[in-house]
């Protein structure tokens, strides 16, 4: 099959969403991706790495805004090859994120006259594990590639700007005790019990909230989590509760590791950091970060973690950025309202070309 670029972006979205692509499986899209640009745009600059496909032009603006998306899906639930029933189109992708990848190359073949220079990064593996994330390899390895003024990442939001992201970490509080017959349970300590404490400060966590560039970001500190016992008739003298802190990205993963360990303060507990990643200052103070909030008139705080954490660890302002509901990722009824897919093709539009 051939993408065709400058067809309607609702369609380009549907055959898109037609060419499985479960992570570790981005070959074929990825070869068909970069098919595409090298036959139908004109002035890019086009490369690979691995199954990821990269474009930029090098026109000398001034400015150079980054589009950035991946190809991966989480794997499928009987729901592809996509349907469209009225103004809905259905289908694994749809919504996370097909539409946006569509959304991006349609403009990368029909953009008449861009304000500034731009960089496509179409990417593997981001539906799994960070370790095989194509973003982050591409950072590794071609670090050039993510120099820009401003990113876009095409993460549903029902094209809305989602500014930032959440920072997240997972850690892992246990208690020890001693381990005794349950018949003598005086003669142990239970480490089960020692949870209790844990759990009661949990309950009465209250979360912050913190408004940066007009976003409000709120805080959550939850138990996601919990083990502990040896047998029915054992005082245990292990247990653990797993907890996940989703921080605002004025905190670094150190100071809310503290405030983590703050918030159990006279509690005698191990911590171990089992997973963490930085959040994202929005930037919206940033000149092409404030022309795109003008040109979208709404933005909010991203709630979650997405890559734009990886841009702005360098210094790059990112936002999130495509048509979908997020609450409908992942879901074998995903789908997308067609109009949606429309209007963040004309926002960007006119953003791009002003």
């Amino acid at each position: 099959m051939t993408l065709d670029l400058r067809s309607d972006p609702i369609s380009l979205t549907a055959a898109l969403v037609d060419i499985p692509s479960v992570s570790h499986d981005e070959a074929f899209i990825a070869n068909e991706v970069e098919t595409a640009l090298r036959t139908q745009t004109a002035g890019y600059e086009i490369t690979r790495s691995g199954n990821a496909v990269l474009a930029r032009t090098n026109r000398g603006l001034g400015r150079r805004v980054i589009l950035a998306g991946h190809l991966d899906t989480v794997p499928i639930a009987e729901n592809v090859p996509s349907r469209r029933t009225g103004d809905i189109l259905h289908g694994c992708g749809t919504v996370d994120m097909k539409s946006g990848d569509a959304v991006f190359l349609h403009l990368a073949a029909t953009l008449r006259n861009p304000r500034f220079d731009l960089t496509l990064i179409f990417y593997d593996c981001e539906e799994i594990a960070a370790a095989y994330n194509g973003l982050g390899r591409i950072e590794r390895e071609m670090p050039e590639w993510l120099v820009a003024d401003v990113a876009i990442l095409g993460e549903p939001t029902a094209g809305v700007i989602e500014a930032g992201c959440q920072g997240t970490l997972r850690a892992r509080l246990s208690t020890s005790g001693i381990r005794s017959h349950s018949a003598r349970a005086w003669m142990g300590d239970n480490a089960i019990h020692k949870l209790a404490l844990i759990l009661e400060r949990l309950s009465r966590y209250e979360a912050r909230s913190v408004d940066i560039d007009g976003c409000v970001y709120r805080e959550g500190l939850s138990a996601v989590g919990i083990s502990g016992g040896v047998a029915g008739n054992v005082v245990p003298d292990e247990a653990w509760v797993d907890v996940n802190f989703r921080f605002a990205p004025d905190r670094s993963v150190e100071a809310a590791v503290s405030h983590v360990r703050d918030v159990f303060a006279g509690i005698e507990f191990g911590l171990e950091l089992t997973d963490s990643s930085p959040g994202a200052l929005p930037g919206l103070a940033n000149p092409a970060a404030a022309e795109l909030v003008t040109a979208a008139g709404e933005v909010r705080a991203k709630y979650g973690w997405t890559d734009v954490s990886r841009f702005a660890a360098r210094g790059v302002p990112a936002v999130n950025l495509g048509p979908g509901d997020p609450n409908l990722a992942h879901r074998r009824d995903e789908h997308v309202p067609v109009a949606q897919i429309t209007a963040v093709t004309e926002l960007l539009r006119a953003y791009l070309e002003g």
